[in-house]
């Protein structure tokens, strides 16, 4: 083998493991903060805001879940080694070093500011505080009993700033969506918490899944219910109200079918309901996307 094909073979064996930690594999992460945010995005704009934020906040979105897995998995990688579904990530087993997964993860983010700075004022001065979220959040289950609630935050964060782009303020209505999405993440990431909570009770991290017990699935369900209710109580002034009703309609018959995947609280069936949410999520955009289409 040629010096050359060693460097090339390393080179790419390199992004491969980069690829792995911002889970590139895995889209189901950016698509579950992507749906709200381009929902928040039409909703402000009254329709199609335009091809430049609709690329800024896309990108964005991508962009910040990459780091942030980047910092999740060097603020968790003693923790992942004992867990069954993290114990092969690549700073977990020292394939990527701490110092590169948190370069990878600085170069992300500071791409999507550079997205971030191409809008205004407000919605430059609101990033820093959703970054500061997503950098508390790694460290909450060390602290906070429902770790996921932090996760809400950051996770709905992308719905104040379309507001503060498209209008230069956050509306009561941003807060109102925000807060029902804020349920939706606390939802889909119990389902998550659950798939891990005999690994999580055995190394003593503070989850959501272990702090509701039994009641596990109930919240969940309640949880599901409550951000469909906000949501639909913040669009009954769209364009088509009907067209909204029969997404919300669909959204609800998708929380059946979850509550059939957690009732027996099995890893599996935990594990393809939070792989499936985004599905949820794509169908409201759509319901507001479509209702503004045929105004």
């Amino acid at each position: 083998m040629h010096e050359s094909d060693g460097l090339n073979f390393g080179l790419v064996s390199k992004v491969a493991l980069y690829r792995s930690l911002i889970r590139w594999d895995r889209p189901a992460g950016w698509l579950l903060l992507l749906w709200p945010t381009l929902s928040a995005l039409w909703v402000a704009a009254h329709g199609f805001p335009g091809w430049h934020l609709l690329g800024v906040f896309t990108l964005g979105t991508i962009l910040m879940r990459s780091a942030g897995c980047c910092v999740n998995d060097v603020a968790d990688r003693e923790f992942d080694r004992h867990v069954k579904r993290t114990a092969e990530r690549p700073v977990t087993t020292g394939a990527v070093s701490v110092k590169e997964a948190l370069w990878l993860g600085a170069m992300l983010a500071l791409l999507a500011f550079g997205l971030v700075l191409t809008t205004n004022r407000a919605t430059i001065v609101w990033s820093f505080a959703a970054l500061a979220v997503t950098l508390a959040y790694p460290y909450a289950k060390r602290f906070v009993s429902m770790p996921q609630a932090v996760l809400g935050v950051a996770f709905s964060f992308g719905i104040p700033m379309a507001f503060s782009a498209v209008q230069s303020r956050v509306p009561l209505l941003a807060w109102l969506l925000m807060a029902g999405n804020l349920l939706w993440v606390l939802a889909y990431d119990t389902e998550y918490a659950m798939v891990d909570r005999d690994d999580d009770l055995r190394i003593g991290i503070k989850t959501s899944a272990i702090t509701l017990g039994r009641l596990d699935v109930p919240v969940i369900m309640l949880c599901y219910l409550f951000y469909i209710a906000i949501w639909a109580v913040a669009l009954m002034d769209s364009a088509s109200p009907a067209i909204i009703y029969i997404a919300i309609l669909l959204a609800l018959c998708q929380v059946v079918w979850h509550y059939t995947l957690i009732r027996t609280r099995s890893r599996e069936g935990c594990f393809k309901a939070f792989r499936q949410n985004h599905w949820l999520g794509f169908t409201l955009f759509a319901g507001i996307v479509a209702s503004d289409a045929l105004k």
